[in-house]
Order: C-alpha cells, then sequence, then structure tokens
C-alpha cells in the first residue's frame, strides 16, 4: 500500500477492504487525524486547535452536516476512515467501520496533520521505523504535558513513539521538522519517566513498541491528544478515527500551510 495512491486508499476503505491501521501507506500524501463534532462545540475546537498546533496541526475543516473536506480530496467522511471511535459524554461507547445512522446535519469534521506523513521521508532516507518493518501500528502515550484549554476542551497531549540508532534519531529529527503539519520534530527524546510515561512497552494506544540494543526512544506530538480533550468537555455525540485509522487526504505530505479551500469553513 506504500505506492497507492491516497484516492485509491480511501476508496479500498470506503468499499469495505481495508479495515487495518494505515501507518506506511500513500508515499507522499498527507494522513489526517479526526474530530467530528456538533456545532454548537466547533468554535471552542478550532481554539485549541489553534492553541495547541503542535499536537493539533489543522489541515481542514468541513461545514456543518456536509461529510466532505474540499481542498483535501474526493472525501466522504462517513465512509473514508478504516475504524471510527464513538464518544457520548466524554466516554467512548463504540468503534464502527462506518458513520451510517450516526451522521447528523449539525455535524463539523476536523482534520488534523498526523505524523504518519514524515514517516515516508525517514523511510526514503534508509531509516528502519520499527513499527512498519514489523507490520505493527505505531505505539502511542498519554503524557504528562498539559495542553492550552479552550472552553470546555482541556487535558493531556499523547505522543507516538519512534525508537531509532542516536544517528538515526537525528537524521529523524531533522527530516521530522520540515513537516510542521505533521507534528515537526519530536517534543521529547529519552527518557520516557520525565513525561509521565511509567512504561515504555505499555502504550496507551497502538500496539507494543520495537526497541534495539541501544535505540533512543523519540516522542512526537500526536493528533489523538484530541481525544483527551473530548473526554473533558463531554459534548452528548463526538466521533474520532481509531488511533492509527488514519483519514488519507490528497494534500502533499511535505505541505507546510493548509490550503485556504480546506479552511474555508472558518475564514
Amino acid at each position: 500500500m506504500r505506492n497507492a495512491s491516497a484516492a485509491e486508499v480511501r476508496q479500498m476503505i470506503r468499499r469495505g477492504e481495508l479495515r487495518v491501521p494505515t501507518t506506511g501507506f500513500a508515499d507522499g500524501f498527507m494522513q489526517a487525524n479526526l474530530a467530528i463534532l456538533p456545532e454548537s462545540y466547533a468554535a471552542d475546537f478550532l481554539t485549541f486547535c489553534l492553541s495547541n498546533p503542535k499536537s493539533c496541526p489543522l489541515i481542514g475543516v468541513g461545514k456543518p452536516g456536509q461529510p466532505g473536506l474540499p481542498g483535501l480530496g474526493e472525501i466522504d467522511i462517513r465512509t473514508d476512515v478504516a475504524r471510527y471511535r464513538v464518544y457520548r459524554n466524554g466516554v467512548q461507547t463504540d468503534t464502527v467501520d462506518t458513520l451510517d445512522g450516526l451522521w447528523r446535519d449539525d455535524l463539523v469534521t476536523f482534520a488534523l496533520g498526523c505524523s504518519f506523513s514524515f514517516e515516508s521521508a525517514i523511510l526514503k532516507a534508509g531509516i528502519d521505523v520499527r513499527h512498519i518493518s514489523a507490520g505493527r501500528n505505531v505505539p502511542m502515550y498519554v503524557t504528562n504535558l498539559e495542553t492550552n484549554a479552550a472552553g470546555s476542551f482541556k487535558g493531556p497531549m499523547v505522543v507516538s513513539m519512534r525508537a531509532l540508532s542516536p544517528k538515526d534519531l537525528i537524521q529523524a529529527i531533522i527530516l521530522s521538522h520540515a513537516f510542521p503539519l505533521a507534528h515537526g520534530a519530536p517534543v521529547h527524546i529519552g527518557d520516557p519517566s520525565k513525561i509521565g510515561i511509567p512504561d515504555i512497552y505499555k502504550p496507551d494506544f497502538g500496539d507494543t513498541p520495537v526497541i534495539a540494543e541501544g535505540d533512543i526512544p523519540g516522542f512526537w506530538a500526536c493528533g489523538v491528544t484530541p481525544q483527551m480533550a473530548i473526554r473533558q468537555a463531554k459534548p452528548a455525540l463526538a466521533i474520532t478515527h481509531e488511533p492509527g485509522y488514519m483519514l488519507v487526504t490528497d494534500l502533499p505530505a511535505d505541505a507546510v500551510v493548509a490550503p485556504k479551500q480546506a479552511l474555508s469553513a472558518i475564514a
């Protein structure tokens, strides 16, 4: 799937043929985290994203009730993510494959950049991204790093982890810095306990990490962070992606600003 286009990946997901994490898919295309909220919560969530650009880099916003995301491709957000999480009053109640029966006229879709988007640059540099080689989802952790609150949205930052040799980690930091819409450079390297992670082998989301002897862990801000904030805000209904099961967009992975059309709903 690395050589598939973003549109091809979305079509396979839409047809129900692809229900796996999208790490390593659609080389060169931006993948996106997802948050779908009632319109009454949209302004505060927008402020939350703008106040936390490292963990919530905004790449697209839909209009209320509209399943498309102009500027990011021919997308139907109700079907084009391989797995969704459903939250009710801040509690995850379901995991579903489509949003049939859940979609409402007041729902607003937010798309946020994803660290999967810079992994292709790391792979092209000849660096082994260990979870991809092992066929695993990236490990993700809730930290003690607090986000900036906006209205009822607040909570800890979530990070994704990639363990690399010292030489490869330095190169990965340089490469990821060039992808600001995909979280950019790491927020922490080294000792996980310094950011409140008690056991690196027990991630809160994703799969158990693969760590080779001599590796140093690098921790990148993660777009699962809004799911922590949704738990605090407790909207009657909210929908996100299942961590690791991303929306694959037509936006180039190395884009440094979101297209104006993608943000027109908040202009």
